[in-house]
């Protein structure tokens, strides 16, 4: 085999003198590039494409830069994104959102009603959830279709968390005061996600642990609706199945109505039925849409006239008239339970953004459109931050709503707002007419929702692909399932950090090899084709991050393969000695005091065996702070390669390393 060559059109000739020029151009580039932006220019950016704003470093046909006004204009237009597609706004678009805002509307009302029961609140706080979230998220989101609102899942981490704390049954204003805090916590928390881009947080919660953290909460939720589908009075607090099941065996031997079943599962199985119709036609999508509130009508039609409340049948009872009254004066920021709200805020926070990031984006991805999480992020918690001060509790984008506008065919975010001006009506004219609604409706309308949270064919691919993945997955479904729900996210968190920071202190060392025919060079273990050279010892970081938790790790690592390396070397006859080591420094994005020291250490080690130090693929910032701390004149300016092909020329053309044959 020859010696590999450097593929460039500028190289005119294959001569030794021509390409040691090339290769030293190249190096010089690489030791002379500028210095990357630092920590306060990256930030100042990052708020920039948050808010929109024009790049000051940008020509404008030789103008001078924007004036105020367009900068305020682009700020503007980047906080509310309504201000740019409003402009293109018509009258065919409208009629679509007109439609689809009814249509949601006529499937949040009765949902709100139970989710708002499932928070222990008063059937009112759904429906106000339902008025003022989707009005701001109208203006300052990005998502065309996402439906914001209560959800089952936060409502039911709301409650189980909340009620360790307060009773919402001894203390019912207190309870409610504390969930307003945690709503404010929980905005204040999004909105700073967003606007610091702390998106990545959510991130902790991967998709398999969010699998089975639906999926036990799905569980819970619908062994919880046992209490309103049986009618039983007496009823647990607890989440954990385990509770739920003991409790539904005790209040058996209570005294309770049949009737409550009866009705609540004649119009589960009606839900159930027109779901099914809505999806063998998709011309009756409004089928499904429409069923909730059909049921919460005749059933409250019954009991209204065979006066079924009076023969067992639990009824909703008062929902207090009017929009949403303001709760600014109820929030509380002093006492013993501030430290609690702010810890419940948070966890309420990341689970309502990773529902709504992964809703809007699952949507978009179908109409063929990007959605910025961080600015969602921004939106959604300025939703709950002013939610907070009327009287709402933590809402988020819900997928069984969003499907629901999808399919009734959504245009913008207005469908929201007729939704919310519904839900007005509906509080201003229709609560006294709530007031004989079956909580076994409300129990049967969750019910019907949960087998959109059980994601088992999902389950069945991760434990296909990735067997750690699924081991989130299982151990956060069976924490929420049989402990709480704080414990399976715990669970979910805490495998899901084991695995980064395994990957983190542990990466992989991949010996490189030239394919044949080519300048590309290749792990040996994934392409047993590749040939090494003779003399080179090529190794590549698999890490993204060359610090303190994995720098001696890595050098161990190394030294270990060199040491392998030579005693290879010297089993062969006739073996040409090792005298170079070519690190590929291409995945390393980062590089902190401890990854320095550690070169630099490398580098004595491997001075004491004769051997060099060759540096190949340094990034930006890793070039950057090897210049600074004179890592790079440590090792030899002219070990420093933009490529590891040019690394293996420059080394064969020094004479270092022996001629191949």
């Amino acid at each position: 085999m020859g010696s590999s060559s450097v593929n460039d059109p500028y190289i005119m000739e294959e001569g030794g003198q021509q390409l040691d020029h090339v290769i030293g151009e190249r190096s010089r580039m690489l030791l002379n590039a500028p210095d990357p932006p630092g920590l306060c220019s990256e930030f100042g950016s990052s708020i920039k494409e948050i808010v929109n704003l024009p790049n000051g470093n940008k020509s404008y046909s030789g103008k001078k830069k924007p004036e105020v006004k367009q900068h305020v204009g682009s700020l503007l237009r980047g906080l509310f994104p309504i201000l740019s597609w409003g402009r293109i706004y018509t009258l065919s678009k409208f009629k679509s959102d007109l439609m689809s805002g009814l249509t949601l509307a006529s499937l949040s009302i009765p949902q709100s009603i139970g989710y708002a029961n499932l928070a222990k609140l008063d059937p009112q706080y759904g429906l106000y959830t339902n008025v003022v979230p989707p009005l701001i998220y109208a203006l300052m989101g990005s998502s065309r279709e996402i439906a914001i609102g209560p959800v089952a899942v936060v409502s039911l981490l709301l409650s189980s968390m909340v009620q360790k704390i307060i009773d919402p049954v001894e203390d019912p204003a207190g309870y409610k005061r504390f969930v307003f805090t945690v709503t404010l916590f929980a905005g204040t928390f999004q909105a700073a996600f967003g606007l610091l881009r702390l998106g990545f947080l959510i991130d902790f919660l991967s998709h398999s642990a969010i699998v089975g953290f639906m999926g036990g909460a799905a569980i819970v939720i619908g062994l919880q609706q046992l209490k309103g589908l049986l009618g039983f009075t007496h009823f647990t607090n607890n989440t954990d199945v385990i509770s739920v099941v003991r409790a539904v065996w005790r209040s058996f031997h209570d005294p309770w109505s049949p009737l409550n079943f009866i009705l609540g599962c004649s119009f589960l199985i009606f839900i159930l039925f027109a779901r099914f119709l809505g999806r063998r036609n998709k011309k009756l999508f409004w089928l499904p849409a429409i069923a909730p509130l059909v049921s919460v009508i005749l059933s409250t039609l019954i009991v209204y006239l065979t006066r079924a409340d009076k023969h067992g049948v639990r009824i909703v009872k008062h929902i207090n008239k009017g929009l949403n009254p303001s709760s600014a004066k109820e929030l509380q920021f002093t006492g013993p339970h501030v430290g609690e709200a702010a810890k419940t805020g948070l966890i309420c926070a990341i689970i309502a953004l990773t529902e709504a990031i992964a809703v809007g984006r699952s949507f978009a991805a179908i109409k063929g459109y990007h959605i910025d999480g961080n600015k969602e992020m921004v939106a959604i918690g300025f939703t709950n931050i002013l939610g907070s001060l009327t009287s709402c509790y933590v809402a988020t984008g819900s997928f069984s709503r969003t499907a629901v506008n999808f399919s009734a065919g959504c245009e913008t975010a207005i469908s929201n707002v007729v939704m919310a001006l519904t839900v007005i009506l509906a509080l201003e004219f229709l609560t006294r007419l709530l007031y004989y609604t079956p909580t076994a409706i409300l129990a049967s309308i969750i019910l019907s929702a949960l087998p959109g949270l059980i994601d088992i064919n999902g389950a069945r691919n991760i434990y296909k692909i990735d067997k750690y993945d699924f081991l989130a997955c299982f151990g956060t479904f069976l924490g929420v399932l049989f402990a709480s729900v704080e414990i399976g996210l715990l669970i979910a968190v805490t495998i899901s950090f084991s695995r980064i920071i395994l990957n983190s202190i542990r990466p992989g060392i991949n010996n490189l090899g030239q394919l044949p025919g080519t300048n590309n060079f290749c792990s040996t273990s994934q392409f047993p084709m590749a040939i090494k050279i003779p003399g080179v010892l090529i190794l590549r970081v698999e890490s993204s991050y060359l610090g303190f938790a994995n720098a001696n790790y890595i050098r161990e690592r190394i030294l270990r393969w060199v040491t392998e390396e030579q005693e290879n070397e010297g089993s062969k006859e006739n073996a040409r000695t090792l005298q170079v080591l070519v690190l590929d420094m291409s995945n390393v994005l980062n590089i902190d005091t401890s990854g320095l020291h550690a070169l630099e250490e490398l580098h004595k080690e491997l001075v004491s065996f004769d051997l060099q130090l060759v540096i190949a693929s340094p990034t930006w910032k890793v070039m950057h702070k090897m210049k600074i701390s004179k890592v790079v004149d440590i090792i030899g300016s002219g070990w420093t390669f933009l490529t590891v092909s040019e690394a293996v020329d420059a080394c064969i053309g020094s004479k270092m390393v022996n001629s191949l044959p």
